[in-house]
């Protein structure tokens, strides 16, 4: 008989993560818990059944822009996969944005909404796009105080009733760049009947959503993020016509390609305010950025279990050279080395939804203010960049098959790709790290966090990981202390900076989880985790100060 290679196969994505249920029995009350586990397990068995096996079947569909109809008429239609449309519906019912603002769970509502969201989303084929962007304009236009659009909108973002539900895009991105929004060229005018956006949208997620926020700048304000300002859009009228916004083409990208992304022209767009004055519209569009970032974490953390469960699963199918790949030391260590990266990742991201769930609810702290403003950038710029290693790692793992379309893996290393760069690549979230921990005792609350966590450790084989983290830290601290007097220094060590006091936080929080397993005879395997994590590198500083910069500006000589 002709030999013929198993695929990997998937199983209940609840029941098959101990760290995530492990997680939820230490943080959740256990009535709460009791009260989820059930829609957890449900939404755990449609991740590893139903939705992956569509999301394999569904793999050579994308999304389809139709700019004219047969007779001439300009559409400007885009069709979504069969999939996305599963997705909306499930996403509404299940409670994938509204969980979050139901406001039953208070502190512990983002928690229970990221859960249900890190079961899912890899199954749902990044369907989390426009699920982030809604959380975040639910968020931002409820923090405006703009009553009109609060009453207009909200109930609509955060409806269970898929016939009712809107979906969200924010149009930022222009051809000018997409972090340094003080440089867009889109002109909001005003004339007899409210305001009116011109200009072009490089980059618009999600285009099949019913309204958007966006910036641009009203006609005589000043240059720069200050002249900006902040505006919702509704995208179509009564109609389902496009008001003023032509569709100039979707993106061709390497990933996310069921998002249906398009560059847009606005050429008389009405549009609403959101704030009282026409300015500052960056900080106004900040409280989604929060939202977006935290989103950004937990997906990425969601895609790291992905990768590990499915290349762990074939390592039990495929036999080489006379064994197992499951059997084999090397490979093993390779997996063991992703587990433990996914595990510190997992807890990083939950902790910044556990920050952000305490000030949504008026329960938190100040310390939990300070920390979140820091925490919030760290996690979104460590998860992304572990993202992107994990997959390429998983996709070796396969081997040639890894390689091959059509087995759908490759998507898994093309999707992962957008982390690092959506919401902030990891030099202008390293940068934002060094403006949090400057204001308001940001790095003091970093400290207090990582010292909080490891003062909990108590058993001996944790010491040494304990140990690393502070050790880590300690390097840290003293690196900024030094060269804070060097501008250049510092913004060229930003991003070593940053990743290292993620790292310390991602094995801090693993080490304290650890420690509540053993205590709760849970079991060492966490344990083994943190061990792993420590083993594997935290401290990515380098010493050297100006010479390194000295030597990067050799080293980018032609």
């Amino acid at each position: 008989m002709p030999f013929f290679q198993p695929p990997p196969q998937l199983g209940n994505q609840y029941d098959d993560d101990p760290l995530i249920r492990d997680y939820l029995a230490r943080t959740l009350p256990p009535d709460m818990l009791a009260a989820v586990e059930g829609e957890l397990r449900e939404l755990g068995e449609l991740s590893g059944g139903h939705f992956h096996r569509l999301q394999m079947e569904d793999a050579a569909n994308e999304p389809r822009h139709i700019p004219w109809d047969p007779w001439g008429n300009r559409i400007d239609r885009i069709e979504v996969t069969p999939l996305w449309r599963q997705a909306q519906v499930l996403s509404a019912e299940r409670g994938l944005v509204a969980t979050a603002y139901e406001g039953r769970y208070g502190a512990f509502a983002r928690v229970h909404q990221f859960a249900l969201n890190y079961l899912i989303a890899p199954s749902i084929d990044i369907y989390s796009c426009p699920l982030a962007m809604t959380d975040g304009a639910a968020r931002t236009l409820l923090d405006s105080g703009n009553r009109e659009l609060i009453e207009r909108a909200v109930p609509r973002l955060t409806s269970r009733d898929p016939r009712i539900m809107w979906t969200s895009g924010q149009w930022m991105t222009e051809r000018t760049g997409g972090s340094d929004v003080g440089l867009s060229e889109t002109v909001a005018r005003q004339d007899g009947s409210g305001w009116r956006l011109y200009g072009t949208k490089w980059f618009s997620s999600a285009t099949t959503a019913e309204m958007a926020l966006t910036l641009a700048r009203p006609e005589g304000s000043g240059a720069g993020g200050r002249g900006l300002a902040l505006f919702y859009v509704e995208l179509r009228d009564q109609h389902g016509r496009l008001r003023g916004i032509t569709v100039n083409r979707l993106k061709d990208k390497l990933g996310t390609r069921k998002v249906p992304t398009a560059e847009l022209t606005l050429d008389g767009t009405p549009v609403t305010l959101v704030t009282p004055t026409p300015e500052n519209g960056v900080r106004s569009i900040s409280p989604m950025l929060n939202i977006t970032r935290t989103w950004n974490a937990i997906i990425g953390t969601a895609l790291m279990r992905r990768s590990v469960a499915l290349a762990k699963d074939y390592a039990r199918r495929r036999h080489a050279f006379g064994a197992p790949l499951a059997q084999k030391p090397l490979h093993v260590d390779t997996l063991a080395g992703m587990q433990a990266e996914s595990e510190g990742a997992v807890l990083l991201a939950f902790r910044a939804a556990e920050l952000l769930g305490r000030i949504e609810s008026g329960t938190a702290s100040e310390r939990d203010v300070v920390l979140a403003r820091v925490l919030i950038p760290i996690a979104k710029l460590t998860t992304g960049k572990q993202a992107v290693a994990i997959a390429s790692e998983a996709l070796e793992a396969f081997g040639g098959a890894g390689y091959v379309e059509d087995t759908g893996l490759p998507r898994l290393l093309a999707d992962a790709q957008v982390l690092p760069i959506w919401e902030g690549t990891t030099n202008v979230l390293s940068l934002d790290t060094l403006r949090a921990l400057g204001q308001a005792d940001g790095l003091e609350a970093v400290h207090a966090e990582i010292h909080e966590a490891l003062a909990a450790v108590r058993a001996p084989e944790l010491g040494a990981s304990a140990d690393t983290a502070r050790r880590a830290l300690a390097h840290a601290s003293a690196w900024i202390a030094e060269a804070r007097g060097n501008p250049e220094v510092v913004e060229g060590g930003a991003r070593r900076f940053a990743l290292t006091l993620g790292r310390c936080l991602e094995l801090a929080l693993l080490c304290r989880h650890a420690q509540w397993c053993l205590d709760s005879g849970r079991g060492p395997r966490t344990a083994a985790a943190a061990r792993r994590l420590a083993r594997d590198g935290v401290d990515r500083i380098a010493d050297g100060g100006a010479e390194i910069g000295a030597d990067a500006m050799l080293l980018m000589e032609s």
